[in-house]
């Protein structure tokens, strides 16, 4: 029996986090969301919980709330909750929020405060006033990076800035994030995507922070309509991915605690008057002792689902909030969970802190622990054999690029 509901979220993007995104939606309303336009089809095309389709052109800016608009003409009568998964929708959502806002449920900042957190310099800047620690940082350009003396220690963190432009640029040693031990290092890595390929947007060169994966720290958030922070976990990522083209996203979460954190989080969210989901990656600096911020992203990462998984669903905050228009109370998030998406062989061999191996094997036993991919409920052949597959491919993957040196920040 098909089941009609009063709203459907809409998710954009081109990353995997759909999947837990609609998971969440599915297992609090039972509803299944409109995924568009994503690249990783063959992990969410076969799911049950949410319907896949593919808009010609989406991403081209005439095309875009044309498409949409087509959507919402398609489904009246129901309250459409629309979501991006990436940072490229994000600014596409955001840029066009006036227009869409009369079709859609918009959960987020308007333009001018979405630039200013999307754009590092500005972000970092913002965030200074409010007691966040950051790496020193230098963006050059196309036209300037031939010049550039770095004004601070290698070794150093090299990055493309429009990672949508990047992504299709195809070069001989590419990897989404670089290392540079010294300046010859650091003038072959900007030779090969300048001179080697299209891309010829910024580039970022930050100051690395030491240290193995476990060093790092998520804050996952949700700020409600009135502006106020409704919800907030803080996730250990104990292990990340190390392949060329992955390096630095999170495959293993710890659920952790930290009151002055979070405290320090929701200053920050309602003094700027934000709204919408937040996710801030900091790593943790041993040489200082403080905790710095990486990025803040304006949607829900890959890893957002440990937080449901944790107990308090994502997807139902925005929902409630924005559909069912229900008040929320402030919640920072204490349940303590485990979250990943690789096998528990690869995370024993592969999380250096034996202490944590150690928790994380207690939470398997007790059954606080879940892999928001491989999900149980939502099976069938073609989809048990892509998950499969991939499974056994973080094997290989982590044989050849794992390193203990902690070289992914």
């Amino acid at each position: 029996m098909v089941i009609e509901h009063a709203f459907l979220p809409v998710l954009l993007g081109d990353e995997m986090n759909a999947y837990g995104m609609a998971r969440a939606f599915y297992e609090s309303y039972g509803v299944k969301p409109l995924a568009l336009n994503h690249t990783n089809m063959e992990k969410i095309q076969h799911s049950d919980l949410l319907t896949f389709r593919e808009v010609p052109r989406l991403h081209v800016e005439d095309r875009f709330v044309v498409a949409l608009k087509a959507i919402a003409e398609e489904f009246a009568g129901k309250k459409l909750l629309l979501l991006a998964c990436d940072e490229f929708y994000v600014k596409k959502i955001v840029q066009h929020k006036e227009e869409l806002a009369e079709y859609f449920e918009v959960p987020y900042v308007d333009a001018n405060l979405a630039q200013e957190l999307l754009t590092r310099e500005s972000m970092y800047e913002l965030c200074a006033k409010f007691g966040f620690h950051y790496p020193a940082m230098h963006v050059c350009t196309v036209n300037d990076y031939e010049e550039l003396d770095i004004p601070f220690e290698y070794p150093v963190v090299i990055k493309p800035l429009n990672m949508t432009k990047y992504a299709a640029c195809i070069f001989t040693g590419k990897k989404k994030v670089y290392i540079a031990q010294d300046n010859d290092e650091k003038d072959a890595i900007f030779h090969a995507i300048y001179k080697e390929s299209a891309y010829r947007d910024d580039i970022m060169v930050q100051q690395y922070i030491p240290g193995e994966d476990a060093h790092m720290c998520v804050v996952n958030a949700y700020v409600g309509q009135d502006n106020k922070v409704k919800l907030l976990s803080v996730g250990n990522p104990i292990l990340e991915e190390h392949s060329p083209e992955g390096i630095g996203r999170y495959v293993a979460i710890m659920t952790a605690y930290d009151q002055d954190l979070m405290d320090r989080v929701k200053l920050f969210l309602e003094e700027i008057r934000f709204q919408g989901f937040a996710t801030f990656d900091m790593k943790y600096d041993e040489r200082d002792g403080q905790y710095k911020l990486l990025s803040i992203e304006l949607h829900n990462e890959l890893s957002n689902y440990y937080v449901t998984a944790s107990g308090y669903n994502l997807m139902q905050y925005v929902a409630d909030d924005f559909i069912r228009g229900s008040k929320q109370q402030l919640t920072y998030v204490q349940n303590k969970h485990l979250w990943t998406i690789v096998p528990n062989g690869v995370l024993f061999k592969y999380v250096q802190n034996e202490q944590l191996v150690i928790e994380a094997k207690s939470l398997i036993r007790q059954g606080m622990a879940t892999d928001s991919i491989f999900n149980y409920k939502d099976m069938n052949a073609k989809r048990w054999l892509n998950i499969t597959l991939d499974n056994l491919s973080f094997y290989r993957q982590y044989k050849k690029y794992f390193n203990n040196k902690g070289l992914s920040n």
